[in-house]
């Protein structure tokens, strides 16, 4: 049973009581900040924040409570800019961050300068999850396409992990000798006709293919796959590495309207600093998040396989590009992808 994860009527619940409660706050002594984060952080964000709290009592001798809200990615940026007053930020992509700058002006175009490496404490990747023993030999994305292969994947118009999933088989078939985006609209569409439902999120694929034990093949994060198969699979799965895939670099982001409006900045601007520090570093390695520490990293060396990974910007010039092409109405993906009946 996948008891870590929670239903999507549940995450749905939480979003919509913090948005009707807005950030309402405690008394002088106490600060809550609110994290609107994406599906897979679960985890990570619990242990971060009890960590965070205690390092910013001993600091400013002041309590903070950090709430979260979790989701997939794509409904977490509408939530935000139709009115969730979030302190922070924690997301898939970062176009979704541009897009509350876009579309709302809830912080500055420049927000990725913030903080290093383009405001991404971590990274990751797209790997694929299999039952044991491998029944189908899957081995690579063009095994995804094969007749018989059921896959599951989250829905990329509401989740950003489904975005990068698509990305990443889009950008195999496109790299190889040969290859084209012709030929990387045929691989994808044939892998989305082996797609059976869209979940809203990455952590409902998981759901649906762990504890439904729908499909023979999920696409996921990484840090979602080990998590899968160290703390919750008891042997029933194995990842395998395709040969190449695409670098995922999770964002995190202040969100300076509310953070004024509820004089968090400080503290905000701590929390998403706390990231980069030896213990925010060693929190993400420990839930299965490639850290940005050489030194924490070459400590976890075993846990994250080398992988050729490509860039959005090496296969398709910017997010703005590739959410017009491929993901906006009428895109690429509405073209090529037909819902099971």
């Amino acid at each position: 049973m996948f008891d870590r994860s929670y239903s999507l009527t549940l995450a749905l619940a939480l979003a919509l009581t913090l948005g009707a409660a807005g950030c309402k706050k405690s008394p002088a002594d106490e600060l809550t900040l609110l994290n609107v984060s994406y599906d897979p952080t679960r985890e990570l964000y619990t242990e971060v924040n009890r960590e965070f709290s205690a390092h910013w009592q001993q600091k400013s001798g002041k309590s903070v409570n950090v709430r979260m809200s979790h989701g997939g990615a794509g409904k977490q940026t509408r939530a935000v800019i139709d009115g969730l007053e979030a302190d922070v930020v924690t997301l898939a992509v970062s176009h979704d961050i541009d897009m509350m700058h876009e579309k709302a002006n809830l912080l500055p175009k420049d927000w990725q300068q913030r903080l290093p490496h383009d405001s991404a404490p971590y990274t990751t990747t797209i790997v694929l999850l299999v039952r044991a023993g491998n029944p189908k030999g899957i081995r690579d994305w063009d095994d995804l396409a094969k007749e018989g292969v059921s896959v599951i994947t989250p829905n990329p118009k509401t989740s950003g992990g489904a975005r990068l999933n698509y990305l990443a088989a889009w950008g195999h078939a496109r790299n190889k000798p040969g290859g084209s985006d012709q030929a990387a609209r045929e691989l994808v569409e044939k892998i989305y006709k082996n797609v059976p439902v869209l979940d809203s999120g990455a952590r409902g694929s998981t759901t649906t293919f762990v504890e439904r034990r729908m499909g023979d093949v999920l696409i996921t994060w990484e840090n979602e796959a080990l998590m899968t198969v160290n703390e919750v699979g008891n042997g029933k799965f194995e990842i395998v590495m395709p040969s190449t895939s695409i670098s995922a670099e999770p964002p995190v982001a202040l969100i300076d309207k509310y953070v004024d409006k509820h004089g968090t900045r400080e503290v905000a601007q701590a929390y998403l600093e706390f990231l980069y520090t030896p213990t925010g570093q060693e929190l993400a390695a420990k839930h299965y998040y490639r850290p940005r520490s050489p030194e924490v990293l070459a400590k976890y060396a075993a846990r994250f396989p080398a992988i050729q990974r490509f860039s959005v910007k090496e296969v398709f010039t910017s997010w703005a590009e590739v959410q017009r092409v491929h993901f906006d109405d009428g895109g690429t993906f509405d073209q090529i992808y037909r819902p099971t009946r």
